[in-house]
């Protein structure tokens, strides 16, 4: 039997073990009885297969016998469990718990830090469990604890505790209320490896621009100094695989250890034991994330086959790690890191070879095999990462294509870096040596994720996934050769699945012609002040000069980030927070690490995770009050509102400013203020006539006429969603707008609003039809 065959017949054993931990996870306490109905069978198919030898039969009881220990493992872990997810109940009370932290430390984009610990014990309620379960533990933002603990390390925290979501690793999530407590130090081999991501990550920090930040990633998967503007360029132009440790560092990492063995003459069994050994620190330094064990798994498994001499195909090697995995670790079966990561190893070794000799017979045979590797990868993933962001990466393939070249490099100078952190002067060489290829991936990803249109809206959800995996699946029948018998015999498939290729890349470009290269062009040039079209929420930009100002930032990232691309804005001179209620700040992240200064009223908890997001991509932040001044461009603007009385957030404590500049109308833009606030703010701080105002908390009924009346508006702008629930804009506003002789424009009508004035007066554009303001 061919090692290809032999791998074939293991993925029943791999896919029925992924089956069984993902049902196992999800309903824990049928787990005993699973594991004995799956034992039971296994001994039954392997007597069938003793008295009858047979490879199904054999196959058939290995397949059940590796699922009942997939339910076993989950089976013996139930009880401890149970305990303590039993004792919090449905969450919201105080716990303290002493463990050792098992996972790295992550920032959400939220601000705050999560980490993974391995518990030890758990007080709630007066009772302590002296237990072994792991917990999700988030350190809020306003925390001095930033940098995290390192692997190893035993802590104490006080916080609340929450259920985890079903399937989850974590059997509660807590919330601390402030710094972990280090307990003990990370011992030994921790201790020496967590040294050693310090100082590699501090000789990288010295080196300039983005591409130092990658340099811990490609070498250790330490992904900390990294940028949220470089991260998102890296996800725009799909390379954040490159600092995700894989398949490719762990056999760089192996061959090194066989290598220095092989050097000292060793004997085989000894050299297959120091890459073995090797692997093992190496998985330790980088820390046992999904993907870093599937690929360390996968490398071991094929060591073994070596040392016993029997080299299965790279199928079989996946389709053994994967099982070995989840009998030891069931919960790896949702964890779409890991899907990703056995996913994109899988689509190498069974497409690579066929999509590169189909393009082959079209161009040179090295460029083809180098094509055939980012596009298999991208064919079997995307459907996955769309379930995570409905987006294609357009050229995708081309920036892999060419990061490439410079990803070993990098990786293999990096890891030398790493290891000499006890010679500094020869770590900073090599830190140095790896700088330059990290720095023309930085290069790459900055470049590619920048273009417009690279990021290909797609259909969002399980029905995106499905659409894409079908295209994935017609890219590939069009491609593969077929031997003339089946050609003709699968001639009508073929041809549908060509028709397919051809429609979707028509659409596909035509989508990015116009919302990408060509939707500057569809809006007017001369734009001073835009409505964005956010739904319901705020969202409006100012230009002034070549300063741009955005207030608000409506109720998600993706419907501003879309205004944004579509009116030219890629960078901002000032971002105002009027408040922080989800429809004025929920689309934060669509400008994190584009801001030069932001703007805000006071902040609520939530307010504050998005101003350290900002913080932490480089914005200057300011609190506003009443009399504060300040530029776009040559345009000024002034704070009405709030007072320094006002402190407590909420649409009350909503920033409103008046903006007048000599080239731009004059402007009134009011929050979400109430009645009674606008009255207080023309009593304090009057703000006269103006060209244009933004009407207060969309259109509801809550305001002050006589506001209205002494801002005397040419040009009322109303950010509003269509058939919102709360029956904004009221008919009650609308009629005062009209007596004041106003005139409306709404962006649940209207879509997005631009305005300007010239020499011939101020001028309005409607998404939906174009006409001069009166």
């Amino acid at each position: 039997m061919t090692a290809a065959v032999r791998g074939v017949r293991l993925v029943p054993v791999a896919g029925a073990a992924w089956a069984t931990a993902a049902f196992a996870v999800l309903i824990p306490d049928a787990a005993a009885a699973t594991a004995a109905v799956l034992w039971g069978g296994a001994v039954v198919a392997a007597a069938l297969a003793v008295r009858r030898p047979a490879t199904g039969a054999v196959v058939i009881a290995l397949t059940l016998a590796v699922a009942g220990g997939v339910s076993v493992q989950v089976a013996v872990a139930q009880p401890a469990r149970a305990s303590v997810s039993d004792s919090v109940g449905t969450g919201g009370r105080a716990v303290q718990i002493t463990g050792e932290v098992s996972g790295r430390s992550d920032r959400a984009p939220s601000g705050d830090v999560w980490f993974d610990l391995a518990a030890r014990s758990v007080a709630i309620g007066g009772r302590t469990m002296h237990t072994s379960v792991p917990v999700r533990v988030g350190v809020p933002v306003d925390g001095a604890w930033a940098a995290g603990m390192p692997i190893g390390a035993t802590v104490t925290l006080r916080g609340v505790a929450f259920p985890a979501s079903p399937g989850e690793r974590a059997t509660v999530v807590v919330r601390a209320d402030g710094e972990p407590q280090l307990l003990v130090p990370p011992p030994g081999l921790w201790g020496a490896l967590a040294t050693l991501r310090s100082r590699l990550a501090d000789a990288a920090a010295r080196l300039p621009g983005p591409g130092a930040a990658l340099v811990p990633g490609l070498a250790v998967g330490d992904t900390s100094a990294v940028t949220p503007a470089l991260e998102e360029s890296m996800k725009a132009a799909s390379l954040t695989h490159l600092t995700a440790v894989s398949g490719a560092n762990c056999a760089i990492v192996v061959g090194l250890g066989f290598g220095a063995a092989a050097l000292c003459r060793a004997r085989r069994a000894v050299r297959i034991g120091a890459g073995l050994s090797t692997l093992g620190v190496f998985v330790l330094l980088v820390t046992p994330e999904p993907s870093v064990v599937r690929a360390g798994a996968m490398a071991a498994v094929a060591m073994v086959g070596v040392g016993v001499g029997r080299v299965g195909s790279g199928v079989a090697v996946l389709c053994a790690a994967v099982s070995v995995l989840f009998v030891l670790d069931p919960w790896l079966a949702l964890s779409l890191g890991f899907a990703l990561s056995t996913t994109a190893t899988a689509s190498l070794l069974v497409l690579t070879r066929p999509i590169g000799t189909a393009l082959g017979r079209v161009m040179p045979v090295p460029l083809a095999m180098a094509i055939a590797v980012p596009l298999a990868a991208q064919l079997a993933c995307g459907p996955l990462l769309i379930l995570v962001d409905p987006h294609v990466p357009v050229l995708g393939v081309l920036a892999n294509l060419l990061a490439a070249p410079a990803a070993p490099a990098a990786t293999v100078a990096g890891f030398f870096a790493c290891l000499a952190a006890p010679v500094p002067v020869i770590q900073d060489a090599l830190a140095a040596a790896a700088w330059v290829p990290s720095s023309w991936i930085a290069g790459v990803a900055t470049t590619i994720g920048a273009l417009p249109g690279q990021r290909l809206a797609w259909v969002d959800g399980p029905p995106g996934a499905a659409l894409l995996a079908a295209l994935g699946v017609a890219v590939v029948v069009a491609l593969l050769p077929l031997r003339a018998a089946a050609a003709r015999r699968w001639r009508a498939v073929r041809a549908a699945a060509v028709v397919a290729v051809v429609t979707s890349l028509a659409v596909g470009v035509g989508q990015v012609a116009l919302i990408g290269v060509a939707a500057p062009w569809t809006v007017p040039t001369a734009w001073q002040i835009v409505v964005c079209d956010v739904g319901q929420g705020d969202a409006v930009l100012v230009r002034a000069g070549d300063a741009t100002a955005l207030i608000d930032t409506g109720p998600a990232p993706e419907p501003v980030a879309e205004c944004l691309r579509r009116f030219g804005v890629t960078s901002l001179d000032l971002l105002v927070l009027t408040h922080f209620d989800a429809d004025h700040s929920g689309g934060v992240d669509a400008v994190r690490g584009r801001v030069r200064t932001v703007l805000h009223g006071p902040p609520d908890v939530d307010g504050a995770r998005a101003l350290a997001l900002l913080e932490s991509g480089g914005a200057r932040l300011s609190t506003a009050s009443a009399g504060q001044e300040g530029s776009i461009g040559p345009a000024r603007w002034r704070v009405l509102w709030p007072t320094d009385g006002v402190r407590l957030p909420g649409n009350d404590a909503s920033v409103a400013l008046r903006i007048d500049g000599s080239e731009i109308p004059s402007m009134l833009l009011l929050g979400d203020l109430s009645a009674e606030a606008q009255i207080r703010l023309r009593a304090a701080h009057p703000p006269g006539r103006v060209d244009v105002v933004k009407v207060a908390h969309h259109g509801s009924a809550d305001q002050d006429d006589a506001l209205y009346e002494m801002a005397d508006a040419d040009l009322a702008l109303i950010p509003v969603g269509a058939d919102n629930d709360y029956g904004h804009p009221r008919e009650t506003l609308l009629s005062l707008l009209r007596h004041v002789g106003t005139r409306i424009a709404r962006s649940d009508v209207d879509g997005h609003i631009a305005v300007w004035r010239d020499g011939s007066g101020l001028h309005l554009w409607r998404e939906k039809s174009v006409g001069p303001a009166g």
